[in-house]
């Protein structure tokens, strides 16, 4: 299984340039990806990378185990217009409280901020979570199974594209 995965990344990896090539698209607006905290799970970041890749994004993926400050700084560097955070562990809550703040400390804090996934822990609806998420300062919440489609829609919308 580690080694299909691997596999899978390194196609990815080597065909997202084609990919871009083929559609005829120069990759503009920058986000920054990654999965936060101690959360190990990569394979849906990988996918939601190569679906913004594909749809003229360009995509900085942190990969997994990334702390705010790794977003905020690649965030900078880049020239971000968007960080696009994961937690499918259920930690989110706990990981993502202080984003936006520090995103204002740091002088971006008008990036858009977008999380998604299994974001806490225990039973609570979608609309509980998606108004905490809110109050902390994110622009789009999204819960586990949502198609990355949707969220380009909302980067499309959000970003005026």
């Amino acid at each position: 299984m580690i080694v299909s995965c691997i596999n899978l990344y390194a196609v990815f990896d080597w065909e997202k340039p084609w990919f871009q090539k083929e559609a005829g698209i120069v990759p503009q607006t920058i986000i920054v990806l990654g999965v936060i905290g101690a959360d190990v799970h990569a394979v849906g970041n990988k996918i939601l990378d190569v679906a913004f890749s594909q749809h003229g994004f360009k995509v900085v993926n942190l990969g997994v185990m990334v702390s705010q400050e790794e977003f905020i700084n690649a965030a900078v560097e880049s020239n971000a217009s968007v960080i696009m955070v994961s937690s499918l562990y259920g930690h989110g809550e706990m990981d993502c409280r202080g984003l936006r703040e520090k995103c204002r400390e740091a002088g971006i804090g008008d990036i858009l901020l977008y999380v998604g996934g299994n974001l806490v822990v225990g039973k609570r609806t979608f609309a509980e979570v998606e108004k905490i998420f809110q109050e902390m300062g994110f622009d789009r919440v999204y819960p586990p199974g949502v198609l990355p489609d949707v969220a380009i829609v909302d980067l499309e919308r959000d970003l005026g594209l």
